[in-house]
């Protein structure tokens, strides 16, 4: 009942005729996590490896609101520590929002993540994804080197080769020397490090010290095959990705629209009171400004906006909008509010900002509402439940249905950092 490919393994055409089913490729906890979730709904995640390889099950098995309590529990507990393995993780199973979350933490915390023993075991792919960031948190290139070096020697260690070999070192980093921007460095710190190392020939050495010294185009040597001649330092990233970072920045007081994709539904006909409301939860703590909400259209017939390039006829046209919004918390408590009464036009979206700011917690539920006083029809629609606004992920729906009601109307969420 919960499971297609458990339906097709007992019931289906090519039925298993083993009794029992040998199961070989999961962890005996990860399967009883997942027989406690078909039989009781419970989910009890304890640790980024577990969330991992529930994940995997569920993926296999193919339920997929397990696999997103699982990649949602993983996006909360990302850091510097198993931020490389993450990015492995959803790279694997196709997840592309956890991809750049993942990468974002490398970015931010670039020498914390170098600086990770579990660093040395990462894949050569990721390596290389690294060594392509333009924008990365280091003091200077040479990081990214004595990393890479140091990668290198565990990789030969592990394929039985000499650590101290240059050839070995070569052969195993492959094609992500030649990401390193050895033109970056100043000829002193090339000439106590890279130049040292057994990872590069001594004529592959000089020619890049010569082409680090000289000013005069002239003099340089041809750079060997392959390398870089990017002479510009990694960016550290800017003051957008830095907003992922929880506390007081330079820039909270910037705007930002967490706009919900929306699919189209009938409209609704407001006769009296209308209430719709949606929860959710974001990964770091932001500072909550408002909502925008869409106005009303002039009948069940009317799009918003233009349709088929023809002029709509609700352009132009305007009415007195009266709403009441608040934001409340998981005990539904309300943490601001404002009332609303202006003109706008049909067929528009409006913003409603509350009469104070709120900073909202990680990981904690809250509950945004508006309330509709005006007679007329309103644009529904169904809304995407998962997104990411710039560095933030957003999770709406969550925690009691009926605590989000004609989501669709809540159709964006304006924010700080």
């Amino acid at each position: 009942m919960s499971s297609p490919v458990f339906e097709a393994m007992f019931f289906g055409g090519m039925a298993e005729k083993n009794d029992p089913i040998p199961i070989l490729d999961v962890q005996p906890d990860a399967f009883k996590a997942l027989l406690e979730y078909i039989y009781t709904d419970a989910i009890n995640l304890q640790s980024f490896d577990q969330a991992c390889e529930l994940c995997y099950v569920a993926k296999k098995y193919m339920l997929p609101h397990l696999v997103g309590e699982c990649t949602n529990y993983l996006w909360q507990d990302l850091f510097p520590k198993n931020a490389c393995r993450a990015y492995e993780f959803a790279k694997l199973f196709e997840e592309p929002v956890l991809m750049d979350k993942c990468l974002q933490i490398i970015c931010l915390e670039t020498e914390a993540v170098l600086q990770e023993p579990s660093f040395e075991e990462v894949e050569l792919s990721t390596l290389i994804v690294i060594l392509e960031q333009d924008e990365l948190t280091i003091s200077s290139e040479l990081e990214l080197f004595n990393a890479a070096q140091r990668w290198a020697a565990c990789e030969c260690v592990r394929k039985g080769l000499s650590p101290d070999d240059g050839k070995s070192l070569r052969s195993v980093l492959g094609p992500a020397v030649n990401k390193i921007r050895f033109l970056t460095l100043t000829p002193s710190q090339f000439a106590e490090g890279p130049a040292l190392s057994p990872l590069l020939t001594r004529d592959e050495s000089y020619a890049l010290l010569v082409n680090i010294s000289s000013t005069s185009a002239s003099c340089k040597l041809p750079l060997p095959e392959g390398f870089s001649n990017s002479v510009e330092s990694r960016r550290r990233p800017s003051a957008a990705s830095l907003a992922m970072r929880d506390g007081p920045l330079a820039h909270r007081d910037v705007k930002f629209y967490c706009v919900r994709n929306i699919l189209p539904q009938p409209h609704c006909l407001n006769t009296s009171i209308l209430d719709c409301s949606v929860t959710f939860t974001v990964d770091r703590n932001i500072c909550v400004h408002g909502v925008q909400i869409p106005t009303q259209v002039l009948g069940e017939g009317y799009e918003v906006g233009t349709a088929s390039g023809l002029p709509n006829p609700q352009l132009g046209m305007s009415y007195t909008e009266l709403l009441y919004a608040h934001l409340l918390d998981s005990d539904g408590s309300r943490l601001t509010y404002t009332h609303y009464t202006t003109r706008v036009n049909y067929g528009s979206l409006v913003e409603i900002t509350f009469n104070r700011s709120v900073e909202i917690q990680r990981n904690k539920v809250y509950r945004v509402g508006v309330v509709l006083n005006k007679v007329g029809w309103y644009p529904m629609g169904s809304c995407t439940q998962r997104m990411m606004c710039d560095t933030v992920f957003f999770t709406f729906c969550v925690g009691q249905p009926s605590d989000s009601v004609r989501d669709g109307l809540i159709r964006a969420i304006v924010f700080a950092y």
